[in-house]
């Protein structure tokens, strides 16, 4: 099956919301789900198996530092050796593709956070690691 170039989505268009507050800043998004998997020998096979035990779902959300938005969300509840979590949501849909996806990642939780991070000349942007427990898509692209 063909595709039309211009039906390829364009990140530009991607939303971001953290506990249905939309992140404006936002440069690029990611989520992960990695299968932690255990080898699994047989008899009578010289070629291992695998055999899945586990998920590791991680991410990275990056934006322009426009606030103070992490600092406020996070630093106080760290301080207090509190991990707070919360709900993202992610977005992506070009008005020339051929649909929306939409996910929504839950028990999602900050793995660091920049108190200070910049740069002379350069402008200031915020990368923040996650970890999170769950997903459940509301809209996929049908292939």
């Amino acid at each position: 099956m063909g595709y039309q170039a211009r039906e390829v989505i364009n990140g530009s268009y991607g939303k971001i919301w953290i506990d249905n507050h939309e992140v404006g800043e936002v440069l690029s998004f990611k989520a992960t789900v990695t299968p932690k998997t255990e080898t699994v020998s047989q008899i009578g096979k010289l070629v291992d198996g695998t055999k899945i035990v586990g998920l590791e779902c991680k991410g990275e959300l990056k934006a322009n530092k426009i606030n103070s938005r992490f600092i406020q969300l996070l630093s106080d509840d760290l301080r207090k050796g509190k991990a707070k979590t919360f709900t993202l949501i992610s977005q992506l849909s070009d008005p020339d593709s051929r649909g929306t996806e939409k996910v929504a990642l839950t028990g999602c939780t900050f793995t660091d956070l920049d108190l200070s991070n910049w740069e002379n000349k350069k402008l200031t942007e915020e990368s923040m690691s996650f970890n999170f427990e769950d997903w459940k898509f509301f809209d996929t692209i049908e292939v």
